[in-house]
């Protein structure tokens, strides 16, 4: 018999997604330092609204991808940025899963692909109940409707926001095949969750 006492949750960062958004509100809205700990609960939260029928709701599982630069490729701020980065997932409980970044160019190689792999491997193995795909990224329809298929539940977590570096948003196709998708920006004005909303945020000087 399935047990619905607990939702369990397992969360997929596309990395450099991420960190486009942690930056923009750390930069240009000026909020504080986007936290994975309050993020989490913030998703917990987010899912007891939409998932009926369990008692509780936790996430299970982390994982972070993303390339990263050899040490003789990367300028020592960015060694700085992350090493801050693996104490923060560490204490956050996620698995940081980085992919070498090729010799010439700065586009990432194997990221996408690992991620995909990950949830699968998670899902098929009956670990979780939702996935969360914190990306806007449409080449991950495939993957949503794969874990569909294992009856996973798929909730796409993204940002909606343009500055002068980046443009976030959701895929129309990917938010269209998920069970649900969660703009996390527009919770700022949301009345069930703009409260929750602020505690997403370490405060200026407390961030890294």
């Amino acid at each position: 018999m399935l047990d619905k006492s607990l939702c369990r949750i397992g969360v997929f960062y596309d990395g450099s997604y991420f960190t486009y958004a942690q930056r923009y509100f750390y930069f240009d809205e000026k909020i504080g330092w986007l936290d994975f700990k309050p993020f989490h609960g913030f998703l917990e939260t987010f899912i007891r609204s939409k998932e009926q029928g369990y008692t509780h709701y936790k996430v299970v599982y982390g994982a972070w991808f993303q390339g990263m630069y050899a040490g003789k490729q990367a300028e020592e701020k960015q060694l700085r940025t992350d090493r801050n980065l693996y104490h923060d997932l560490m204490h956050a409980g996620i698995d940081p899963k980085f992919m070498p970044m090729p010799q010439s160019g700065v586009n990432e190689k194997g990221a996408d692909v690992a991620l995909a792999i990950d949830a699968m491997q998670i899902g098929l193995e009956g670990n979780i109940d939702i996935a969360v795909l914190v990306t806007g990224d449409g080449d991950f329809v495939p993957l949503v409707r794969a874990l569909m298929k294992q009856g996973v539940r798929v909730l796409a977590a993204h940002f909606d926001y343009k500055n002068d570096k980046h443009n976030a948003f959701i895929n129309e196709r990917l938010a269209n095949v998920c069970n649900y998708t969660l703009n996390v920006n527009a919770m700022s004005k949301d009345k069930d969750f703009k409260a929750n909303y602020k505690g997403l945020f370490r405060r200026a000087d407390e961030a890294k």
